[in-house]
């Protein structure tokens, strides 16, 4: 079969799926957030699943200190008590994680007078994958390759995320495709982002596709939390 052909009959699954990826090309992702937006990526970097364990502790991290004020701003999460922040999540090193990506783009921001969002979308774009444990965000202790790439992604790039579920899902399609599989993770994203606009879609679309598409209680992920993903 020909590539478009395939990746056309997984696309087709999750039509919904354009309109998730350009909130996020337009970091818009909760409520265009930030901070929550690098809580999301801290929970994320541990591996629970997404919508069932990350999701509801964001809400939850949002509900106790982002509404009433506690938590606003990157410099306020750099700055907060671990002991309060461990009554949400227990784990260290995902706040540790999101602290110092926190402290790091709060830098930015003020060193460039920017603010939150602004910030964010700059380290994004000067981000770059060659190279990325180099990276002050990619030299941050969690932060491993999956995680650089979903906060690039959030702020604003248009990329993919070199995961096991993204890889497996790619890997069938490529198959189908008697196209091979790359061997590493950086060649995975090059692929990806080059053969994203040759069969007309966008690598993060791609990307995410790949996470909508899995079965939960017997229905697509997009199905089940068709009410939940508009609002993250």
């Amino acid at each position: 079969m020909k590539l478009k052909d395939v990746v056309d009959s997984y696309m087709q699954q999750v039509p919904e799926v354009r309109e998730y990826c350009q909130r996020c090309l337009k970091t818009e992702r909760w409520h265009g957030n930030i901070v929550l937006m690098v809580v999301d990526a801290a929970f994320t970097s541990i591996g629970l699943n997404y919508f069932q364990a990350v999701v509801p502790k964001v809400d939850k991290f949002r509900q106790e200190f982002v509404e009433p004020g506690r938590i606003r701003m990157l410099e306020d999460l750099a700055a907060a008590d671990d002991d309060e922040l461990e009554k949400i999540w227990k784990n260290k090193r995902s706040w540790q994680m999101a602290k110092s990506v926190a402290s790091y783009l709060a830098r930015i921001k003020k060193d460039k007078g920017l603010n939150d969002r602004q910030a964010f979308i700059y380290w994004a774009k000067h981000a770059q994958l060659d190279g990325w444990e180099k990276d002050p965000v990619g030299e941050i202790k969690g932060v491993g390759i999956n995680s650089f790439q979903y906060l690039r992604m959030m702020g604003g790039i248009d990329t993919v995320m070199p995961d096991k579920i993204v890889k497996r899902v790619i890997a069938e399609i490529l198959a189908k495709a008697n196209m091979e599989m790359p061997s590493t993770d950086i060649d995975f994203v090059r692929l990806m982002e080059h053969i994203a606009p040759e069969v007309g879609y966008r690598a993060i679309e791609l990307c995410w596709m790949t996470w909508l598409i899995q079965s939960e209680a017997g229905m697509s992920r997009m199905e089940k939390y068709a009410s939940l993903l508009p609002k993250i």
